[in-house]
């Protein structure tokens, strides 16, 4: 078939192929968006390599939680054997001293907080909440002791994370001791942006040591420090 315009011009020729003027048919390939196994998965394999038994030990668990925004998980002078990895949302611990809350730490996605009581076995010294809409696994240590026992190599696994861990906890207390909250401030928005934006105000300035009205003004400053 072809097509022609009133003047005679040939617009189309069809030779069994779909003309351009109609309306476009746009084929999307099906993406595959990870689930929060994938994702937990994925976190573990930076580790160790996991067989399908392995992985379906661990899903028989029945560790994935979905956490409301608010929800506390933990309570000063609670015990407790639950430790958190964050697949997706925000925790944050903080203890009360005179009335207020004293914010501790944030701990966003692929972060594993391992409560300090679970490991000395004593009453919890501060509290953990959800500050988002927040999807965790939650193990305790009877889990780990029984998975452990069965496939010995997340031992090793859990001994390199602790690891990491005290050594990040170490860097990070080192380095907020002997800092500005000027410098706490500026090293948070090159590491961690993305609290910035998450974090409530008031939660975020006691995480850096100072109120509400001081964050404030910190945020001017450094505002008019990179206009000039």
């Amino acid at each position: 078939m072809i097509l022609k315009s009133k003047q005679g011009d040939i617009l189309f020729k069809n030779y069994g192929i779909a003309p351009t003027f109609e309306l476009e048919k746009v084929y999307t390939r099906k993406q595959h968006i990870p689930t929060m196994q994938d994702i937990l998965f994925d976190f573990i394999s930076k580790y160790i390599s996991l067989t399908d038994e392995e992985k379906n030990a661990i899903l028989s668990l029945d560790l994935f939680h979905s956490v409301k925004k608010g929800t506390i998980l933990l309570k000063e002078g609670q015990k407790s054997k639950s430790s958190y990895f964050v697949l997706k949302g925000c925790i944050r611990t903080y203890y009360i001293l005179d009335y207020e809350e004293k914010t501790t730490a944030f701990y966003t996605e692929m972060e594993v907080l391992t409560p300090p009581c679970v490991i000395n076995k004593t009453p919890s010294d501060y509290y953990v909440s959800c500050i988002e809409d927040t999807i965790l696994t939650i193990s305790n240590s009877d889990m780990e002791a029984e998975v452990n026992s069965k496939f010995p190599k997340f031992e090793t696994m859990c001994r390199i994370l602790s690891e990491e861990l005290l050594a990040k906890q170490r860097m990070d207390f080192d380095e907020f001791k002997n800092s500005s909250p000027e410098e706490r401030y500026l090293n948070l928005m090159q590491k961690r942006p993305d609290l910035i934006q998450r974090v409530p105000q008031h939660q975020l300035a006691s995480f850096l040591g100072i109120k509400p009205q001081s964050l404030s003004r910190l945020r001017a400053r450094i505002v008019d420090k990179n206009k000039g």
